[in-house]
């Protein structure tokens, strides 16, 4: 593995002052400040009114943003960047929702000290309705981008019928669906979270084949006659006993030949790569009790154990990472 650089001490104290400019873009994603101004020139005291907040302090963020290059501040009126503009205000081409989840991730984070000498989350981790929506929508934006690449790299010959474990959205089940008008897909979720993949599904176009199922993954059956158990983002949400159960309880409900797809952070032996994984190993230990990243040996025992075999890895770190598994004839 390459050796990086020393830091100097200048790019520590840069690096650990990181979060300014990030509190700064989360805060004026909360507060809509882009959407408020949208193809408009407005006085900071407008912009105040618009986003219910007091005119000095709405004066000093937008400065800010300003000076980041987020905004633009001419004659005392400020407008967007075709930046902010695409990407920041509400309803325009590429527009960021993964930000909504960010700022829940940003509250959970300054925990972290704290989770490290606690050795779990000490913050509760529950959704409500309005915090659940924009992580749905972060987690659909973020694979429905890449959604089609992912099946072509699993491919669908024999698959009929696929489960979604923890489908959310059901973004995948939906490029499955589309990538063959003959497969059927289950997304199962929890119940607060089947009315939003139903709506995602319907506005697809397709109901009659992407069906839902309700449950808790770690306590419910799944059924059987699966050809594909798909579990993309999940198995970093568990423990390994865990884990080692709900893959055996995928091997269960897979008809002979099947297949078990994972896709997640796949660490190497040692834990330090790749780097995003390594920082989503402390993502999980301030937002689960008991949620890491796991190594492919780890994974690969999990499914040794369960009874699957032609275990393969296949894709690319650490986005597209795949282990998938067969069940034997």
């Amino acid at each position: 593995m390459p050796t990086r650089r020393e830091f100097t001490p200048d790019e520590i104290l840069e690096t650990a002052s990181g979060y300014q400019k990030s509190r700064l873009i989360l805060t004026a994603f909360e507060l809509d400040v882009f959407t408020a101004i949208g193809n408009d020139s407005l006085s900071s005291e407008e912009i105040a009114r618009a986003i219910q907040a007091k005119h000095r302090s709405t004066d000093r963020l937008l400065n800010a943003l300003c000076a980041v290059g987020l905004l633009r501040k001419e004659r005392g009126l400020f407008s967007n960047t075709p930046a902010s503009l695409r990407y920041l205000v509400r309803g325009g081409e590429g527009y960021l929702s993964r930000l909504g989840h960010m700022i829940a991730q940003f509250r959970s984070w300054a925990t972290l000290t704290e989770a490290v000498k606690a050795g779990r989350s000490v913050t509760a981790r529950e959704y409500d309705e309005v915090s659940l929506i924009r992580f749905i929508e972060a987690m659909h934006a973020r694979a429905a981008s890449g959604a089609d690449k992912v099946v072509s790299l699993i491919g669908v010959s024999g698959v009929r019928r696929m489960l979604d474990v923890g489908g959310g959205s059901g973004v995948y089940s939906i490029a499955f669906a589309r990538a063959d008008n003959n497969l059927t897909a289950v997304v199962f979720d929890l119940p607060k979270v089947i009315p939003i993949a139903e709506r995602y599904i319907a506005a697809a176009g397709l109901s009659d084949r992407v069906t839902t199922m309700a449950g808790d993954y770690r306590r419910d059956d799944f059924g059987a006659g699966y050809d594909l158990v798909f579990m993309s983002a999940i198995i970093h949400i568990n423990s390994p006993e865990e884990n080692r159960a709900l893959v055996a309880k995928a091997f269960r409900c897979l008809n002979p030949g099947g297949r078990i797809v994972i896709q997640d952070f796949i660490m190497n032996e040692d834990r330090t790569a790749p780097e995003r994984g390594a920082l989503f190993a402390l993502n999980m230990l301030v937002n689960t009790e008991h949620g890491d990243t796991y190594t492919e040996n780890e994974i690969r025992d999990w499914l040794l154990a369960a009874g699957f075999a032609d275990i393969r890895r296949i894709g690319e770190a650490p986005e597209r990472d795949f282990i998938i598994g067969g069940k034997p004839e």
